[in-house]
């Protein structure tokens, strides 16, 4: 898992530098700038919306007496996409939007689900219940 992390702080920032070298030079920098704080204000915009949305069906959930695992996996999804969307850069800003849309982020979430799991029954990480 971490050298996954450490590929992702490495190769992306270089990625990213040259995506928006060469989209500058297609479609002018100032475009690129616009873009850039476009996807900022709709991201932060979506991030609120869905976010507030999660917050409401986990306090559904427990109102119900259920636990609500569902919401915390959006949750984790909101924020990751959140904070990877305040990047300036194309390849992050739609990987923050797959995190932020309820319909990208449902396969995710199962991947994300199965992860734990998997670290879970490997030990390598341990979840204490009261």
């Amino acid at each position: 898992m971490f050298r996954w992390v450490l590929l992702f702080v490495l190769i992306v920032p270089a990625l990213e530098i040259g995506i928006l070298i060469w989209a500058g030079g297609v479609i002018g920098p100032w475009w690129v700038v616009f873009l850039i704080l476009l996807t900022g204000i709709i991201g932060a915009w979506l991030a609120k919306q869905q976010g507030l949305d999660t917050l409401n069906r986990a306090r559904q959930s427990m109102s119900y007496g259920q636990l609500p695992h569902e919401q915390i996996f959006d949750g984790i999804c909101i924020l990751i996409g959140a904070v990877v969307l305040l990047t300036p850069g194309f390849i992050t800003d739609a990987i923050g939007f797959l995190l932020l849309l309820p319909f990208t982020r449902g396969p995710i979430k199962l991947w994300l689900q199965k992860v734990l799991k998997t670290m879970m029954d490997k030990g390598t990480i341990t979840i204490f219940r009261r």
